[in-house]
């Protein structure tokens, strides 16, 4: 009788096995959903094929709202921070299965649970705010967003009935002050980057905000070099990046580039050949045949494109 109890006992420290495999499965697709977008947002890979409206994922991923860090010619795009999550949460899953862990296997147990119930609660919450920013404010479907909540939220609910816990209210309790800081954080980053806020707003015609910076000799002669060797600046209107590219010029040197707007919905859009180039971010620069993407400084332009004149670009 005794042996029966601790048998019982111990399977309750461990929870739902299937559970815990199941969290491990869920959260390898997370990976490779997370990890192709930010794979694509970096070029290493190509163009992803976007269930039911591809511009719908372009719009939504090269949004204000779909990168960390921008600067320098890099970026961090926000699929890069669930690539983390979803690695977490996987690592967390299968860690007491690692055969060499055989020490303490409950407490290992007990702590990994822990961690996938708090993890999945944050990515669940974060999740329904990029979902809420899609629908009410990029107004555009991501299959890949979609997807990654739906993720996000049953892998909560696999952790919430796998983890076999003492207490339930408890964690809900818990698990509601969590979201709720989670929730306040979200909503206040989200207003920080909204281009709505700022006095530089997209028309909603298809037409981008207007270049108020004024450009120096040396800018416009770089912008006039760019435009003699064929380079071309591929954008979208709604783009807040492609906005900084061109204020990095100056109005004047902006006039003199060759500009083609990619957005299906952008005023004289030239969709077709931005398919065709195989552009799938946000500026993306076509020099001498190569094409590299992000906003560039002005000096790696001008090597680029083997500018020999004044670089007197402030």
């Amino acid at each position: 009788m005794g042996k029966t109890r601790l048998k019982s006992r111990r399977r309750q420290d461990q929870g739902i096995k299937w559970a815990r495999i199941a969290i491990a499965i869920i959260s390898t697709i997370g990976v490779i959903d997370t990890g192709s977008i930010t794979l694509s947002r970096w070029g290493l890979l190509g163009s992803l094929a976007c269930p039911g409206n591809a511009e719908g994922c372009d719009k939504v991923l090269n949004s204000p709202w779909g990168t960390i860090f921008q600067g320098n010619g890099f970026s961090i795009p926000l699929s890069f921070i669930g690539l983390i999550s979803y690695f977490s949460v996987l690592v967390l899953a299968i860690l007491p299965f690692l055969p060499a862990l055989v020490e303490n296997k409950a407490e290992l147990y007990r702590k990994t649970w822990v961690g996938l119930i708090g993890s999945s609660c944050v990515m669940t919450v974060f999740s329904l705010i990029l979902i809420g920013l899609m629908v009410f404010k990029i107004k555009a479907f991501c299959f890949f967003c979609v997807l990654s909540a739906s993720l996000s939220v049953s892998i909560l609910i696999l952790s919430f009935i796998g983890g076999s816990w003492d207490n339930y209210g408890q964690l809900i309790f818990r698990g509601i002050l969590l979201s709720i800081g989670v929730l306040l954080s979200g909503l206040i980053w989200a207003s920080s980057v909204d281009p709505s806020q700022s006095k530089i707003v997209a028309s909603s015609e298809g037409v981008p905000p207007a270049v108020i910076t004024r450009s120096t000799q040396a800018q416009i002669s770089l912008a006039k070099h760019l435009t003699a060797i064929g380079a071309v600046q591929y954008s979208a209107y709604w783009c807040p990046h492609c906005h900084d590219q061109k204020e990095l010029f100056g109005k004047e040197a902006a006039d003199e580039l060759v500009i083609v707007e990619c957005a299906i919905d952008g005023k004289d859009n030239q969709r077709s050949l931005c398919q065709s180039k195989g552009i799938t971010g946000f500026p993306s620069w076509e020099i001498n045949g190569i094409i590299e993407s992000g906003v560039k400084p002005l000096n790696e332009l001008a090597d680029l494109s083997r500018y020999n004149g004044s670089r007197d670009f402030k």
